[in-house]
């Protein structure tokens, strides 16, 4: 049976000290010598990680945080979940890895992870497995609609991110990342998103008619607006990287006609949003829609073990042997864990805790939204974003917001910024996450709010 830590050290936050404490110093400093530059999450985060149980880490100085950013939301029932851990363990003495042989194990995985589409997508749906990340996984899908369709072009919606690889990332909207990089994938045709907060064509709801997806739907259906029919289209339903912002109804839901008019496949980029994290195994499943390729890899094992796939219509398989390859797609301990994951969730009813949790934050962030620095509250289930901006310009509050990502680090939780100029101050809980838990974490949010907002100049 798997050791687990020891409970009474991850009973609640405790910081000893200034972060970072002298052996993280130390550590932070011989990876910055040794390391790629390319490294984030320490350079905000400035802690090093040694041991982890459920919703808690402790760091090697021995503070314990609550961590709000799951491995980026991978650890989907949280750290080292005991069951999760046994099915890994036992496994490792059978098999680990499996290319794409069939085995019982993959199976039994793929279908528990086709049991999480809705009804009507199950039986008209394939299974592809690819190398083991969501940007692997979001290169094979617009590498399948492409060799489909016979077509080049793909549309994408600004603010949306899908990976750090050359196709994902021509389709990402965020310049920082692609501006150093020459000669990037073409035929990319960036749309504007329902971000109403901060709206890309200047309305506000009472003089806007989804003008975001009726730009979209005159643009491809007009012989000269210079968008070929394209092989497909991306979208997020809820922007992860690009702020918290889920799509209105309205937009998802005439994106999802044009397309379907036009015989152009949707992709859904589920990487982060899929598998629980909304409050159904889906978010497309909120919004009416029947995707064509629907991406999904974070959260699959529900430990971090890493897996990636893409469900998509039969009718899509038009691939040759070897058309999309990937040698750690056959990993067996991911498999273990995530079957186990999917009966846990519906055996421990985690997707109607994600709801009851996502309504508690609702009413325990809700004071904050009386701060002029606030200008936004938003997501689904366990999956929200508070952005920051400037009340006089309106401008994007990025520094504000990593002040306060690192004054709740202080005080003993872990949380991401993101959105532009990484505005938004990001949760993503375990989705087991307890109310006793969620409760301690608001309070030492909107203390931390509080705190940096009153430092504001002229507060």
């Amino acid at each position: 049976m798997t050791v687990t830590p020891d409970s009474d050290t991850f009973r609640g936050p405790r910081v000893a000290g200034p972060l970072p404490g002298p052996v993280s110093a130390r550590m932070l400093a011989r990876q910055d010598d040794v390391e790629s530059a390319a490294r984030t999450y320490p350079r905000h985060l400035p802690i090093a990680l040694e041991e982890a149980s459920g919703s808690f880490v402790r760091d090697v100085d021995g503070n314990v945080f609550i961590d709000f950013l799951a491995g980026a939301g991978v650890l989907s029932l949280g750290h080292n979940h005991p069951e999760l851990a046994d099915a890994v363990t036992d496994q490792l003495a059978r098999l680990t890895h499996g290319l794409d042989f069939p085995t019982p194990l993959k199976e039994e995985f793929t279908q528990a992870a086709l049991s999480t589409l809705p009804e009507s997508l199950r039986d008209s749906m394939r299974v592809h497995f690819c190398g083991p990340t969501g940007a692997n996984a979001v290169e094979a899908a617009i590498k399948l609609c492409k060799t489909a369709t016979g077509r080049g072009d793909i549309v994408s919606f600004q603010g949306g991110f899908h990976g750090s690889t050359a196709g994902a990332m021509a389709v990402t909207g965020l310049l920082e990342q692609k501006e150093p990089v020459s000669n990037q994938m073409p035929g990319v045709h960036f749309f504007p998103y329902s971000y109403c907060s901060r709206c890309p064509l200047g309305l506000t709801p009472e003089t806007c008619d989804t003008n975001c997806a009726v730009y979209l739907d005159r643009s491809l259906h007009d012989s000269n607006g210079g968008v070929p029919r394209p092989a497909a289209v991306i979208l997020e339903l809820i922007q992860g990287e690009g702020g918290v912002i889920p799509a209105t109804p309205e937009f998802a839901r005439r994106v999802g006609r044009v397309a379907h008019e036009l015989g152009v496949p949707l992709i859904v980029d589920e990487v982060q949003a899929g598998y629980g994290r909304t409050g159904t195994w889906f978010a497309f499943e909120q919004y009416d829609l029947e995707p064509d390729v629907i991406v999904a890899s974070k959260a699959l094992s529900g430990i971090g073990l890493p897996v990636a796939v893409i469900f998509y219509r039969k009718s899509l398989d038009v691939w040759a042997p070897g058309a999309h390859t990937g040698t750690f797609r056959g990993n067996q301990l991911a498999f273990a864990a995530g079957t186990a994951a999917v009966r846990i969730m519906r055996r421990d009813n985690i997707l109607g805790n994600v709801r009851a949790r996502g309504e508690q934050i609702v009413a325990l962030l809700e004071p904050l939204t009386a701060s002029p620095w606030v200008r936004d509250v938003r997501g689904r289930g366990l999956m929200w974003g508070i952005e920051m901006a400037d009340p006089v310009s309106g401008e994007p509050a990025g520094d504000l917001a990593r002040r306060i990502q690192l004054t709740a680090l202080q005080h003993g939780l872990i949380l991401e910024c993101g959105g532009r100029q990484d505005c938004v101050v990001r949760l993503l809980p375990p989705l087991n996450v307890t109310e006793e838990v969620v409760a301690t974490a608001c309070a030492i949010l909107r203390d931390a709010v509080t705190e940096e907002v009153a430092a504001q100049p002229g507060a």
